[in-house]
């Protein structure tokens, strides 16, 4: 693993012998809310992780820090060697450039066609002609499984599922090395939840993509998981406690020896409704 320098100056290495992504002791306050506390992650190239937990276990801030999006009140977000607290604005979107982000409802821009979405990164970061955009917007669109004839659809003429397919190839369109999928099959029908399923392995089969999976789905866990992170709320912490309390392969959680992370993935309410019941979130 990278050694982290405790001036937060550079990380030394790079992805070819340790992490892409690296979070050190990483906690995240807003105001009087404790999101995330002391939480320590490494991300090897290649792998596939899907984050789980409760709503409000810090999930979706977790992979904003990872993008520079938001800053931590304490600990280092390194990405490639990169401390991202050192880097000057240019930089900093230089490397987000390397990152595709589906978001939770797609979050396509809603004045724009589907074509003008897709195209929105290449034509604003890349320096290339009216025919190679056509060609790119065209091939990220046929991966992800859309017909001809929707470039020129806007977004409220889609359903849910083509939505989320055209906010995965605007993710696409500039060839990131790590995806970040925040609860990519939120409010889909099961087929559809399958399709994206498999479209987030082909993605990473195909494009050797790292990625980052933000998900309540258990079928997705089991589906796109090299590796599995369960959080918890901090509320309902002790002081000492860590707040990432599973950390391996999808298939040992069903039978972990921690009950919260077995009560999670089953989907037992029983020992929350205590909680809830004594006053405890």
């Amino acid at each position: 693993m990278s050694a982290v320098d405790r001036q937060g100056a550079e990380v030394s290495g790079s992805h070819a012998t340790g992490p892409i992504v690296s979070l050190h002791d990483i906690s995240m306050k807003f105001r009087t809310q404790n999101v995330l506390r002391n939480l320590t992650l490494d991300v090897a190239p290649g792998q596939t992780v899907c984050i789980i937990g409760e709503s409000g276990c810090g999930k979706t801030v977790l992979l904003k820090l990872m993008i520079g999006l938001l800053k931590p009140t304490a600990g280092t977000v390194v990405f490639d060697g990169k401390n991202l607290a050192m880097l000057k604005e240019y930089e900093l979107t230089q490397v987000r450039l390397r990152f595709g982000f589906l978001f939770q409802m797609a979050a396509l821009f809603d004045s724009l066609t589907v074509f003008d979405n897709v195209a929105f990164g290449p034509r604003e970061h890349k320096s290339l002609g009216h025919d190679e955009i056509e060609k790119l917007v065209a091939d990220r669109l046929q991966e992800v499984g859309l017909p001809l004839g929707l470039e020129q659809k806007k977004p409220a003429e889609l359903s849910g599922g083509q939505r989320k397919r055209v906010g995965l190839a605007r993710a696409l369109a500039l060839n990131p090395e790590v995806m970040l999928y925040d609860e990519p099959t939120t409010g889909l029908d099961p087929i559809m939840s399958d399709v994206i399923n498999e479209l987030i392995l082909q993605t990473q089969k195909t494009k050797k993509t790292t990625g980052i999976v933000v998900t309540h789905d258990m079928k997705t866990v089991h589906k796109v998981a090299d590796r599995v992170v369960m959080l918890y709320p901090l509320a309902r912490l002790k002081p000492n406690e860590p707040q990432m309390i599973y950390d391996g392969p999808p298939d040992g959680l069903e039978d972990h020896a921690d009950s919260r992370v077995r009560q999670f993935v089953r989907g037992e309410a029983g020992e929350r409704l205590r909680e809830m019941a004594q006053g405890r979130g």
